[in-house]
């Protein structure tokens, strides 16, 4: 994605809305606007793990609001909307950042994991979107929205099918409303964040599942123990990818790779595609 030329730099204090502001990302998200002296709305469905976020962001002194909000429900977005448009006036930054998963193998997973992966990670964004994007552009001035995708965004591993179908639409969506937004002319600008496994809470987001999508793939420990090595392994946590994320909004940077290890990844998938294109188009180019 190349950088646009319209103007979109934006003035402090500023108000920052943060879904999955529970915990991980979302968490340091919400402190690390707060600790730029923006006002932040926190949304989570886990209301005692969104209390405690909003705690500690109110103990800095900004202004702040908390609201339970199902992303994959498109009123309670809505809802979510509504009410920082009440409180605030409106958002500037939009951290659409809510993600759940499930592992195991492509075949077997269940209509419920598909509904379920998709209606957070996928809905959740096209919600928030839908919600406040357009506030955005009817105000009139620089605003930025920051989808939360993955490197299983860029590439593919074995177990990870339902998380990363999600998570390459999160990525493929982001591109599409940079181009859109380009189109109108519009002064809002597009991030996405594609972190590799860190330590989150994310291994354990069946916590919030709700009961009619309880019916879920056959838990595997290999699968597991791959996710638990990695988030132990991981050189970068959540704060890290929170600063790296407002560098690159303020620096108007698309994409956000945290671990130097995707490079490696996103090369090897790039590589294959292009081979087999100059398979099958030898002449090309």
């Amino acid at each position: 994605m190349s950088a646009s030329s319209i103007p979109r730099t934006l003035a402090a204090p500023a108000v920052a809305a943060v879904t999955g502001a529970g915990g991980g990302i979302g968490r340091a998200l919400a402190l690390a606007c707060a600790g730029e002296g923006m006002a932040v709305a926190l949304a989570d469905v886990e209301v005692e793990a969104l209390a405690a976020t909003e705690a500690l962001v109110r103990s800095m002194g900004v202004p702040t609001l908390a609201q339970r909000c199902d992303v994959s429900r498109a009123a309670d977005v809505e809802a979510f909307a509504q009410a920082c448009d009440d409180r605030f006036g409106g958002v500037d930054w939009l951290f659409n950042n809510a993600g759940v998963a499930v592992l195991g193998p492509a075949w077997a997973a269940t209509d419920a994991d598909w509904q379920w992966v998709l209606g957070v990670n996928v809905l959740g964004v096209a919600n928030g979107v839908r919600s406040f994007v357009p506030r955005m552009r009817a105000r009139g001035r620089p605003a930025h929205v920051i989808n939360t995708a993955s490197a299983a965004g860029l590439a593919t591993l074995a177990g990870s099918a339902v998380y990363s179908a999600s998570k390459h639409a999160v990525v493929a969506f982001s591109e599409c409303l940079a181009h859109d937004l380009e189109q109108a002319g519009s002064p809002i600008g597009v991030t996405v964040v594609c972190p590799s496994l860190l330590p989150t809470g994310i291994h354990v987001s069946q916590r919030n599942r709700p009961d009619n999508l309880a019916d879920t793939v056959a838990p595997a420990a290999g699968y597991d123990e791959r996710v638990r090595a990695g988030m132990a392994a991981s050189p970068i946590d959540a704060t890290d990818v929170a600063s790296a994320t407002l560098a690159a909004v303020r620096a108007g940077r698309f994409y956000v790779i945290p671990h130097a290890h995707t490079g490696a990844s996103v090369e090897k998938r790039m590589h294959a595609i292009l081979a087999d294109f100059g398979r099958e188009h030898p002449d090309a180019g």
